[in-house]
This record gives structure tokens, sequence and C-alpha cells, in this order.
């Protein structure tokens, strides 16, 4: 059924779906009596009094309203953390960290979150944190609602549909999944075991980037969004619902599905996104452009362009800037740079980094090219060439990212990371002052 999905084009748009005919009201939002007996319920994005522009809601007609739901009680999970109060001191090293095994006990998409670094505060709506997902089981009849934040899916390993109060997204990897702050979903396998990466989004929620000089097209086009068409679960029991409220998960259980919303409209909805269709803007003359113009979607911050969030990627691109070492330069920056592969090599760091591993350089921690690249690129004939076959991606953030228990002692910490530029020499050895 994945396979044959249709989604609706644009992202923040205003969109409607129904999927029976008749269920959506024309011309109000809440008539007295909705068309099939149906509740009409609201979801807010955003305080009812923000700007137009940045307002998103959307209303959703269905079976029964989320309110017809048991207490909640805590559930236990020892590894997903929130927040820079769960994170643990580190002097300013570089980290770098091998692809984390799928464990063979039973784990869903809940039971296999793992935190890597936080920072931030969700009760302070500021920050965010960087999670791996390691499942090889579907959620069946659970559903999770994430009350703290928006949740950015980036699968590295096997294809998910993703089944959403407002209908199914099917997201292979080398695309993402958008899914808002409190909006129920569920993740089904379809390949077998999944592995993938996750940015909990604490602060205002993902937008396009602004474009500046680059004018009116280029990057990641609103078109190429992707969001679901209405489709409801028509099947009855008992259902878990799982939350997650002030940083802590809960488990309350229903006697219906929450995926029971036959009709909706509005601007709040998940998204997919193929990385495939990213413009990338780059160097036609010389040098190597700042990583910025690969950003894909960002969270402000109350600082004009230092982000609480942007997600970069580095897609397949062409290097054609002459006298330019094409890697990315040695630099320390401000901000704080989560970086993970989803496939094929980093071009400043072909050894050491593979898919599904993940690094973290924190604010002011140098890094750049390893030795190999450095000798590499230094004396590589500068014809056009095209990287191909790649993807890697960066959570970068204005916040110190503070690893966790299970970054440190997890058991895939590359222990002897620094060890890659330990051989880049001093180039005035043996030079008289």
């Amino acid at each position: 059924m994945s396979d044959q999905l249709s989604y609706q084009s644009g992202f923040g748009n205003e969109h409607a779906s129904e999927a029976v005919a008749g269920s959506l009201p024309v011309g109000r939002n809440s008539p007295q009596q909705v068309a099939h007996g149906l509740y009409a319920e609201l979801l807010s994005g955003a305080a009812f009094t923000a700007p137009r522009a940045e307002n998103r809601r959307s209303w959703l007609y269905r079976k029964q309203p989320s309110v017809v739901v048991g207490g909640y009680a805590p559930l236990a999970h020892a590894w997903l953390k929130s927040g820079a109060a769960e994170g643990q001191a580190m002097p300013p090293d570089p980290l770098r960290w091998a692809p984390t095994e799928i464990p063979s006990e039973p784990l869903d998409f809940v039971d296999g979150l793992r935190t890597l670094v936080v920072n931030g505060d969700p009760d302070a709506q500021t920050g965010m944190a960087a999670h791996l997902y390691l499942a090889n089981r579907s959620m069946g009849r659970r559903a999770l609602v994430n009350a703290d934040g928006e949740l950015l899916l980036v699968p590295q390993q096997g294809r998910l549909t993703i089944r959403t109060e407002l209908g199914l997204l099917d997201v292979k990897p080398g695309e993402i999944a958008l899914i808002p702050r409190g909006l129920a979903f569920k993740v089904e396998l379809v390949d077998g075991p999944s592995r993938g990466y996750v940015c909990e989004n604490y602060g205002a929620a993902f937008r396009l980037p602004e474009l500046g000089p680059i004018g009116s097209n280029g990057l990641a086009n609103p078109r190429d969004f992707q969001a679901p068409v209405a489709a409801f679960e028509a099947t009855s029991g008992d259902y878990e619902i799982v939350k997650k409220f002030g940083g802590r998960l809960w488990r309350a259980t229903q006697r219906h599905t929450p995926f029971n919303v036959v009709a909706w409209h509005g601007n709040l909805a998940p998204y997919k996104y193929d990385t495939a269709h990213f413009m990338t803007i780059g160097s036609i003359s010389f040098d190597h452009p700042d990583p910025s113009i690969f950003t894909v979607l960002t969270s402000p911050s109350d600082t004009a362009g230092w982000a609480n969030v942007d997600f970069v990627i580095f897609p397949p691109r062409w290097m054609v800037a002459e006298d330019t070492f094409r890697p990315p330069w040695y630099h320390r920056n401000v901000m704080s740079e989560f970086m993970g592969l989803v496939t094929g090599q980093y071009d400043a760091k072909p050894e050491g980094f593979k898919p599904g591993g993940a690094s973290l350089h924190n604010a002011f921690v140098p890094h750049g090219p390893d030795t190999e690249a450095f000798d590499k690129a230094s004396s590589a004939a500068l014809a056009p060439h095209k990287l191909d076959n790649t993807l890697a991606f960066m959570f970068e953030t204005r916040w110190r990212l503070l690893p966790t228990e299970f970054a440190l002692n997890g058991g895939a910490l590359d222990k002897n990371y620094a060890d890659c530029w330990a051989d880049l020499a001093d180039k005035t050895a043996g030079q008289e002052q």
C-alpha cells in the first residue's frame, strides 16, 4: 500500500483532504453538526495571536476526539534524555561515534531511541536533542505524541511507513520526515530492521531559510515537500498512547485508534522531503563556500542569524573551483555541529566516519580534514569533479551540545578520533626564522 501513497505538495501550504467525500465543512470550521457525525478538533502549532505568516494550525474531523483517553502513568526509558540538565560535562574535545548496531531484542521506534547529545530545555522551548533510533519491529497498536518539540527523522537504513493523524508518509533513506509537535504518529518498518537519526527541536518550528541574494529559487524548494492525504485506521481495540511531556515519557491506554481523522484542513502538517531535490548552490570560481548554503530547514532563535537549529545536508554535487582547497577548511565555529552520514563517504574524513555514525564539534572546537583528506586535496588535479553517492547532514545549533551517558559509554565512541589529525606536519619545521 505504501508504494501507492498520494501526497499534497508545498511547505506551509493551506492543505485540505478528506478520506470520505463530504466530510469537510464548507465555509466554516466548527458547524453545529459535522457531517457523518464527526467531531471537530483544532490542533494549534502556534499561539492564537502569532503573526499570520507564522501561525500554524489545522482543523481535524475525527470519529472520536483525542480527549477520550485514560489517565497517564510514567513510562521508564533508560536512554531517552532531554535538555542540558541531562547531559554530561566534557572537555572541549571533538567526538565521533561508529555506527551503533541494532540490538537483537525486540525494539520499536520508541523503545529504540538512544539520545546522543542534548542542550537547552524543553520547558523553556529552546534548544534540541539528537537521537538515534534502532528499531527491529513496527509499533503496532502504539502511538507516540511529543508535546515537547517537533521531530525531524533522517532514516539511514530501512524504509519507514509513518502513520500520522493526518495520513501516511512513506520515507526511505535519502528522504526526511518532519512530525509537528503534538501530533500522534507511529512508525512501521517496511524493509526489516531500521536505523536513523532524529532531531528533537524544542524551539521555533522548522521553516525554510531566507534566500537573500540567491533570489527566488534554490536550496529546498517548497513544492518538493509532501504532506499526506487524509487516511484513517479502520480497526478497533485498545491502543497505547506514549506521550513525551516535560522531558519524560508517559503512557495511557485508550479503547480506540488515535488515527481516526476522516478529513482535515490547515497549514500544520507532517511532511516528507527527498534530499535529491535539493538545489545545491556552490562556488564556480574559487574557495569553498560556507556550509550555510546547504541549509534545508531552520529553527530561528531570538538573535537573527544564530539558529536554534539548522538542518544542513551535504548531497552529491559538482566541485569546480580553481586554485582552491576543495574540502571544508579547518575552522573553529561559534555554532555547535552534530553530523551524521546517511550513505557514501564524507569528503573531509574518508576514514573512520561511516554511514550510521556521528560526530560532534562543539563551539570553538577546532576541526577539519584529516591527514589523508588534506594530503589528497592539496595535490589533486583541479578538474571538474562530482562528489557522488554521498549524503551527510548536520544539526547545527547556537547552544553547546552535551553528550549523554549513553554517548560516552554506550560502546560506539571512537576514543582515538583525534589521532586522525596527529600526522599533520609542522610546515615550518627545519626552516630558519
